[in-house]
């Protein structure tokens, strides 16, 4: 078998910046490509199953899906640090017994995540008050969906070792691929075959397997050091408990997020459905700019794991900096144009005018807060790649999670207006922006001093 073309880049040598974009471009866009299929996904759904299939889809069982597979996803960056830290520093043997350790881990965690999503199906919908007519389908697609989880969480590990080897290219192609698997099959199996809720499930199952084979393939023919045998996938206990020790703070400040959400979901429904709907539609907005954070942050960790491995501490810092400079960049890239052109954004979503009026509220709002948030992914982006993901998993969750939803529920009945609300923003990314940069000037000193010594 012919070995696979290797798109792995050394993130040790050359101009930092240049890296980090190279690295990021690709994964903004199979970020986007994501967003775009789930969009028309739930748009296939809406227009052929109706209003109880989008419910079913979307509603709480997406949340639980979301909790589930956002943990995992953390797991997974475990991994991607561990061996970007092993190919910087050259050591090719503890590579290869990682990249095996993780694919074991996808094995297991995704078996165990089958599970839990068959039998706590039915319970967690009752808790969650799914209302009866869509509980029916909210069962059906969240048990079909779990039958998915060993390829997406393949998928996920996959494409994290193909990251930590400076790979961001093969597994946006492979997304693509995915997406357009699932479009395709959502339109057979919902428009023409009438499946409703369950076809949708099986498309997007059937989308996640075509993903994991793309990607494992590759990794079996790459002529490098990351290449998988299946024979050798199995647990090693040292590279095991390394995955874990930085996976599971990342999978928990993950689900962290996911509960402050609901927490402030609760203090939006409060207002009114006109309010709900500009935020839902905000949201949407939102989103744009948390694909472009979430990249950049992907890459500063691999970028730092490569060269923290390496020993050039150096470049570490230096990645720190620019990398600042470059989510400055971005924010203001992103923000101006969304404050002046709101009006005309929030009118793709909805042609109410009092929707619409909230709604510029919150964007402009939104607009002028974001650079408070800079340092949080910059910061724990780097510390992650340097291997040290519980210092900030507690800073996060303390920070941003805990303090929103204290202010959430003491300050905002107490005011009782939305800015109230949006304000939780700001003041926890600035709380935890300081936290981060304090701690990160902590470890700078330390590694100042080693490097001395």
């Amino acid at each position: 078998m012919a070995a696979a073309k290797s798109q792995s880049i050394d993130m040790t040598t050359g101009v930092i910046w240049k890296k980090l974009l190279a690295f990021f471009f690709p994964l903004l866009f199979g970020t986007f490509f994501q967003t775009l299929y789930n969009t028309v996904d739930a748009m296939i759904v809406g227009q052929f199953v109706g209003k109880e299939g989008l419910s079913a889809v979307g509603g709480a069982s997406a949340m639980l899906i979301n909790l589930l597979v956002g943990f995992f996803v953390g797991i997974s960056s475990g991994a991607t640090v561990v061996i970007s830290q092993y190919r910087g520093a050259g050591r090719s043997k503890e590579v290869e017994a990682a990249v095996h350790t993780s694919i074991a881990v996808a094995l297991a965690g995704g078996l165990i995540m089958t599970l839990l999503g068959l039998f706590a199906a039915p319970p967690f919908l009752t808790l969650m008050n799914t209302p009866e007519d869509t509980m029916a389908g909210s069962v059906l697609y969240l048990r079909i969906y779990s039958l998915g989880m060993i390829p997406n969480f393949l998928y996920n590990m996959a494409s994290g070792i193909l990251r930590a080897a400076g790979d961001s290219k093969n597994p946006t192609r492979f997304l693509i691929v995915g997406a357009l698997v699932n479009i395709g099959l959502d339109l057979l199996f919902v428009y023409s075959f009438h499946q409703g809720v369950g076809g949708a499930a099986v498309a997007t199952i059937l989308s996640q397997a075509v993903c994991a084979v793309l990607t494992l393939r590759l990794l079996c023919r790459v002529p490098d050091d990351y290449r998988l045998t299946l024979r050798h996938v199995r647990f090693e206990k040292v590279y095991l408990e390394k995955i874990l020790s930085i996976g599971i703070p990342a999978g928990l400040r993950s689900s962290m997020y996911s509960l402050s959400n609901l927490v402030i979901q609760a203090s939006i429904n409060s207002f009114g459905t006109d309010t709900v709907a500009a935020w839902a539609a905000d949201g949407r907005i939102d989103s744009l700019y948390w694909m472009l954070t979430s990249s950049l942050g992907a890459s500063i960790t691999t970028v730092v794991g490569q060269n923290y491995g390496a020993g050039k501490h150096h470049r570490v810092r230096e990645c720190v900096w620019q990398s600042a400079v470059l989510m400055i960049i971005i924010t203001l890239v992103f923000s101006i144009p969304v404050y002046f052109l709101c009006p005309v954004l929030f009118r793709i979503f909805t042609s109410d005018a009092g929707v619409i009026k909230i709604g510029i509220v919150m964007a402009r709002y939104f607009c002028m807060v974001y650079l408070t948030y800079v340092l949080i992914e910059v910061i724990s982006g780097t510390l992650i790649g340097m291997g040290d993901a519980l210092i900030p998993t507690v800073i996060t969750i303390l920070g941003v999670c805990v303090l929103r939803i204290v202010w959430c529920a003491a300050a905002v009945p107490r005011i009782g207006t939305i800015q109230s609300v949006m304000f939780s923003y700001p003041l926890t990314w600035t709380v935890t922006s300081a936290a981060f940069l304090i701690y990160y000037l902590h470890v700078s000193r330390k590694l100042r001093r080693a490097a001395k010594s």
